[in-house]
């Protein structure tokens, strides 16, 4: 079973990332789109995450996740093929969204799954399954542009349109292990009531211990998400070559990929609040290092250690929901989670970049470590009794 799910993660985020990294800008650009339109094509992805991660995680606690799984693998499925036709760049907005819908559902339901499956070791678990997206989201990048690069000779888009084939048929095997997903129970569907989503949305955020885990990785993937979008500008004004930076980041997902299943066995072995504090101090301090640093040396250095802290955080927050949620509230609490996160990772671009504009880059990255520092000591309040 874990080889299974982290088979079956590897070749989801493969498909999606090899859909959007780096084929979707020129895509669109491709298509007559202006930077504007661009943007708003690329935020529709995340939004899906944000709005249905958590209602799904609900389902999936009431209806099993099989279902849910067989319905993420056919969005995998489906919605490369939908690039196929699209010709008019704002037809991108909805396919987007529908794309985006696919990782809303896997995310929280597999991650639901795991710690059902795996109650004694569920951080090793998560750890393992978690790297083994990271190695497909760094391999669809290559593959992508490697694709577009070896059939730029093609006439208009149909070096994007062998991409998104490529996308479609990697989510192949996506659809044909969700169908072969078994458990023990499956209610029978029928129309769940709002109250059911209420009552899973009141105990989740009522329960202190839940709510400081979900703002400990939102500050996480907030951080991470400006660090993501600015870091490479800075970089450059500080004379850092593109090449340069892309070891950087390279390096830096090599990082947590590597370390999330050894991180994931401490979770399973030590107090699971110490090493999410400890990985947000890490994380913060890293971004906090960046405009004093004086070389690529450095540069390279603190990605590794912000790729530490992230992975030492994250691997301990989801098996850290997993030990207090309710058993029947798991699902609708990943999905909490997964929502949040979302949130995080979605607006520290957009606040940083206030920043970054009114008051540079040094305020901009400190802003990351005081809100990492202030999450800590939130986090550390919110958790101090074992009693929820």
């Amino acid at each position: 079973m874990m080889f299974y799910f982290s088979l079956l993660g590897f070749f989801a985020i493969f498909s999606t990332t090899i859909s959007k990294n780096p084929v979707l800008p020129l895509f669109t650009k491709a298509l007559g789109a202006n930077d504007m339109i661009i943007g708003l094509i690329a935020a529709f992805s995340p939004l899906a995450g944000i709005l249905f991660s958590f209602p799904v995680g609900v389902l999936s606690d009431h209806f099993g996740r099989r279902r849910l799984l067989i319905t993420a693998g056919a969005v995998f499925l489906i919605a490369p093929l939908l690039y196929l036709w699209i010709t008019n760049p704002l037809w991108l907005i909805p396919v987007r969204f529908f794309h985006g819908s696919a990782t809303a559902i896997l995310g929280p339901v597999i991650s639901a799954a795991i710690a059902g499956r795996f109650p004694e070791n569920k951080g090793e678990v998560l750890g393992q399954y978690s790297s083994a997206t990271l190695l497909g989201r760094s391999l669809a990048p290559v593959a992508g542009g490697a694709i577009i690069s070896f059939f730029v000779f093609l006439p208009g888009l149909l070096p994007f349109r062998i991409v998104y084939t490529a996308a479609a048929l990697a989510a192949v095997p996506v659809f044909i292990m969700t169908l072969m997903y078994r458990e023990d129970r499956s209610a029978p569907l029928n129309v769940l009531p709002f109250a059911a989503f209420r009552e899973s949305f009141v105990q989740f955020f009522s329960n202190p211990r839940l709510r400081g885990t979900a703002c400990a990785d939102m500050a996480t993937y907030f951080t991470y998400g400006a660090l993501e979008t600015f870091l490479p500008l800075y970089l450059f004004s500080q004379g850092i070559n593109a090449y340069q930076t892309g070891i950087i980041f390279a390096l830096q997902v090599l990082v947590i990929a590597a370390t999330k299943p050894v991180f994931g066995m401490i979770a399973d072995r030590i107090d699971k609040r110490i090493q999410i504090g400890t990985g947000l101090v890490i994380t913060g301090c890293a971004v906090a290092a960046i405009p004093i640093l004086p070389s690529f040396g450095m540069f390279l250095l603190a990605g590794s250690v912000f790729g530490i802290g992230i992975s030492f955080s994250t691997v301990a927050t989801s098996a850290y929901i997993a030990d207090i949620a309710k058993k029947e509230q798991i699902g609708a609490s990943m999905g909490a989670l997964s929502s949040i996160m979302d949130i995080g990772q979605t607006s520290g671009p957009l606040v940083t970049g206030i920043i970054i504009t009114t008051a540079g880059y040094t305020t901009g990255f400190l802003t990351s470590f005081l809100l990492t520092l202030i999450v800590t000591v939130v986090f550390a309040i919110s958790v101090r009794n074992r009693a929820v």
